[in-house]
């Protein structure tokens, strides 16, 4: 080796200093190799090994959606997004391209606004990644129970605290022949109905009855078999049981949550949460149980917005979230964020964790503080500042069933919310005095309000409201409960014409009251149907609260309609004009068909004992929910815990 002369140092002094050095770094490097090397002698508890040898202990991750999908990025938006229960045009819908986002750049851009706005939080669940790996079911089971207490929902307890039991004494077989076997016939249409779906379209979406193969759609986020899930409760009601069981056995083989595509917040929760709420409420069956836990807790991402109104579409994968395109402004839907508080306040229920009645209580809130323009409330609300976009009012399509929840809110609770009943009996008043209106013709009917200006149309969506005021007219101040029911039959009446002026005897998607028209859609893009089920859900309430027999010949004439024109070699399919008799059908078996409908048909020709409506509410896509008798439940668990000690 050379080494360059320095100034002043000679050769012989500097080769002895390196070598001086050499050895001292040779004896340091021995010692520190020693010392390490005694660790392994000593016992595992002493805190010098643990530090030193422990693994790396990773900090704690969100799992709100699935730390493992926060690189991912979201699909883009598809252009023919499917969204039934909204009366928005697909021809004139805006198409709309999103920049791909990250979970995390999702996340960040959230935090930073509810900083700026004082917004709540982002509640995070955090697991550790030194945790052994768990499975779906495990890891939404153990995050949804994480903040509760060891207490966990006693079905026996929520049975004991029904007033009757909820199939009736006999399955609500009718005691008159006549009906009775209306009523199997009704039945026999559901099992057609499913066996078509079962032997053509099993696990899709969707039946397409026509081509005989499946739909999927892009309503759900990746999530399959909308038609099992909607139709495990009314085939247990019916006695169904093979079918309910092969539907069963499809949940627990075949139901996969994990998901990575985009859902409307609102469908899911409808069809998917209710629909295994109710099959859990109906059955027992922890598998329900257990898949509706962890499906809740993905839909929680939507509500991190600065105001905490969730936004209308969520990845179900990566938790992002936002608004639809076509919404105005980037808001959010009234029928949408406004119908969500029975099946989380149930969520609450079964996970003993408060989040989910925190969420859809803080809606309730903001809507509580925020001014409503002659008392009602529009259809568009902006996420972000919490304020009215645009003063369109409808109590159809875009506004329905938020006004439908807040009266089943209040008969939920056992008649103890008190905030539900205010908000419903206000907002009536406000229809009344703004939207209900009287045609030329006597026929009542609710118009749609733009700004001030009147639009005197009726959607079949809204001819829900017959039987949502039939239902709350019990509970409204003592001098017009009278005037409620009345308000709510000739609503039914109003939407029964619109049957019986068409040639096919079913209903149009919209009516109108102007330009000589009463009750006639005058627009060819309003004549179609699609199964709808509202005008039968009106009847069915308006038999239970008058038993007036004409509720169950109007529904007879429902039923011969249906299958004349809708049932085809291989299901039931809507029809593109109910005003002609050469029929045009759509090609699709929608869901809800066997949701609602058809359950609602048979209800209507049952007893008044199958699914009793002092124990049940149903929700918006016919799933029926237990009311909740708090103070039951508190005293089941007092005497289960005396018994026990």
């Amino acid at each position: 080796m050379v080494f360059r002369k320095l100034p002043g140092v000679s050769a012989s002094g500097m080769g002895l200093r390196l070598s001086q050095k050499f050895v001292f770094l040779l004896f340091l490097s021995g010692l520190v190799t020693l010392c390490f090397g005694a660790l392994f002698f000593l016992p595992d508890s002493v805190r010098l090994k643990r530090i030193f040898l422990s693994k790396t202990e990773t900090q704690p991750v969100t799992v709100g959606s699935g730390s493992e999908n926060d690189a991912r990025e979201h699909l883009k938006r598809p252009k023919d997004q499917d969204h039934p229960r909204v009366m928005v045009s697909t021809k004139g819908e805006t198409s709309t391209k999103l920049k791909s986002l990250s979970r995390k750049a999702s996340v960040s851009h959230e935090a930073t606004e509810e900083r700026l706005t004082g917004g709540k939080a982002q509640e995070d669940f955090t697991l550790s990644r030194s945790k052994p790996v768990e499975s779906a079911s495990e890891k939404a089971t153990s995050v949804n129970n994480q903040a509760a207490s060891s207490d966990t929902f006693s079905h026996m307890k929520f049975k004991r605290c029904l007033l009757k039991p909820p199939l009736g004494r006999d399955g609500g077989k009718p005691s008159d022949p006549k009906t009775d076997e209306r009523r199997e016939k009704v039945k026999e249409m559901m099992k057609f109905a499913w066996d078509n779906y079962k032997s053509y379209a099993w696990g899709k979406n969707e039946l397409r009855p026509l081509t005989k193969n499946g739909h999927i759609g892009n309503m759900f986020g990746g999530l399959r078999g909308a038609s099992i899930i909607d139709s495990l409760d009314t085939l247990y009601i019916m006695g169904l049981m093979d079918e309910y069981k092969d539907a069963k056995e499809w949940v627990q083989t075949s139901l996969d949550l994990n998901s990575n595509g985009e859902a409307s917040l609102f469908e899911v929760n409808i069809r998917y949460v209710g629909g295994l709420l109710s099959a859990y409420y109906l059955t027992g069956e922890e598998l329900f149980k257990s898949k509706v836990m962890e499906l809740g807790e993905k839909l929680l991402p939507a509500f991190n917005t600065p105001t905490g109104i969730p936004r209308g579409v969520i990845n179900l994968g990566s938790g992002t979230s936002w608004s639809w395109g076509w919404a105005s402004a980037g808001s959010s839907i009234l029928a949408e964020f406004g119908t969500l508080h029975l099946e989380f306040v149930h969520l609450s229920e079964l996970t003993n964790n408060p989040i989910y009645t925190e969420k859809v209580m803080n809606i309730r809130k903001l809507l509580n503080k925020i001014e409503k323009p002659h008392g009602l409330y529009p259809n568009f609300l902006s996420p972000v500042s919490g304020n009215w976009v645009q003063h369109h009012v409808s109590i159809g399509g875009l506004g329905d069933s938020f006004y439908e929840y807040l009266i089943k809110s209040y008969l939920m609770s056992d008649k103890t919310d008190d905030d539900a009943k205010k908000m419903y009996y206000s907002a009536l008043e406000a229809i009344e005095a703004n939207l209900v209106q009287k045609s030329p013709g006597g026929l009542t009917y609710l118009a749609e309000w733009r700004g001030g200006i009147l639009d005197h149309k009726m959607g079949h969506l809204a001819c829900f409201s017959g039987g949502m005021i039939g239902i709350g007219a019990d509970d409204g101040a003592t001098e017009k409960r009278q005037h409620y029911l009345d308000l709510a039959a000739e609503i039914t009446h109003t939407c029964h014409e619109s049957y019986t002026r068409s040639a096919t005897k079913l209903g149009p998607e919209a009516f109108r009251f102007d330009g000589g028209a009463e009750a006639t859609a005058t627009r060819l893009s309003d004549r179609y149907y699609i199964l709808r089920p509202e005008v039968i859900e009106s009847y069915m309430y308006m038999w239970r609260l008058t038993h007036d027999p004409k509720y169950r010949e109007w529904g007879w004439e429902a039923v011969e309609a249906l299958e004349q024109h809708c049932r085809v070699e291989a299901g039931f399919s809507g029809i593109r004009d109910v005003y002609t008799l050469t029929v045009s059908h759509d090609n699709m078996q929608q869901s809800f068909f066997l949701s609602e409908t058809l359950k609602y048909l048979y209800l209507l020709f049952s007893d008044d004992d199958l699914l009793p409506l002092e124990d049940w509410v149903f929700n918006t896509e016919a799933h029926p929910l237990p009311v909740i008798r708090k103070s039951c439940l508190q005293d089941e668990a007092t005497q289960d815990k005396t018994v026990s000690e």
